[in-house]
């Protein structure tokens, strides 16, 4: 029976699958990618969509796509739909049909790989299981994400950039104070002149842009330091990395000074409370509700930065 003769609206579930796709990818290109598709095509099916629908589904907002009200709606429906067809596939092969929670997290380069895994730590201890997505990426692409419903959540080093045009809520996990790190040759020495002692030592800092650099310049001016800065990173693991194989001193956040020391082999050799770290939730819920974002901020508040 044609498409037009059902006793029941049709709806083409291709059409419906390049929408979602969109959002759960976080723009057209990726989605495109994904699919393996031209970006063309997989804009003019969300067209079609949108003229089956006879409702917008998605508007501008500067250079980024925003869901409508009426987008929220069929993306949710959408995921149920898709959901469903992968349990369908899963039962079929004998794989059990639960599936666990989703989380998809998203995670500004600037935000301390330790920090993450001790904020995310508890997500796997829930009751309900919570399967983790992360996505690295700057903060201004990761809050498009989120407003594209892509993301639960954005663990950042400082609030939504006011000139994204996204209404999203910020939460703050917490904040800490900053200490130095070097190789351990270096170690009793610039701690004996500390901070002075950081004048002309090789630095490793994080780039310019980022929320913490600018407290550590400030900082510097004000007790007359002048370290020599070898190398500025966007990402913080691999400033540390790159610190260790160079030895060169590098700042990072007090609250995970152990498992710095640990893990990257180095001492601490002084603190600075005038230059002190937050760190952020970053959701498009004023009330957050997922399980998996509350342990996040329940671990951050009652544990990391307590």
């Amino acid at each position: 029976m044609p498409p037009d003769q059902l006793p029941l609206p049709w709806l083409n579930y291709h059409h419906l699958l390049y929408f979602w796709s969109v959002v759960q990818e976080g723009g057209v290109s990726k989605a495109a990618d994904k699919l393996r598709l031209a970006q063309p095509t997989i804009s003019a099916q969300v067209r079609r969509l949108e003229e089956s629908l006879g409702q917008r589904l998605f508007e501008r907002q500067g250079r980024t796509l925003a869901l409508t009200d009426t987008g929220r709606i069929v993306f949710r429906h959408a995921d149920e739909i898709f959901g469903i067809g992968r349990e369908l596939i899963e039962t079929l092969r004998g794989r059990p049909s639960g599936r666990p929670l989703q989380l998809s997290v998203g995670i500004a380069n600037a935000v301390p790989k330790l920090i993450v895994c001790r904020l995310l730590r508890p997500t796997t201890h829930l009751a309900e299981p919570v399967q983790l997505m992360c996505r690295e990426d700057n903060p201004e692409q990761l809050v498009s994400q989120l407003a594209l419903h892509a993301l639960d959540v954005v663990i950042a080093d400082a609030p939504a950039p006011p000139h994204v045009r996204v209404k999203v809520f910020n939460h703050l996990l917490g904040e800490s104070d900053t200490a130095f790190f070097s190789p351990v040759a270096q170690a009793a020495r610039l701690r004996k002149g500390f901070p002075q002692s950081l004048t002309d030592a090789p630095m490793v800092l994080p780039a310019a842009t980022t929320a913490g650099r600018r407290g550590l310049d400030a900082w510097f001016d004000k007790v007359g330091v002048r370290p020599r800065i070898v190398a500025e990173f966007e990402d913080s693991a691999l400033m540390k990395v790159f610190a260790q194989d160079v030895g060169a001193v590098f700042p990072a956040p007090v609250v995970i000074k152990d498992d710095v020391c640990r893990v990257y082999g180095v001492r601490a050799i002084g603190v600075t409370t005038a230059a002190r770290e937050r760190y952020y939730a970053i959701s498009v819920e004023r009330r957050l509700k997922h399980p998996g974002v509350l342990a996040i901020t329940e671990a951050a508040r009652d544990g990391l930065f307590k």
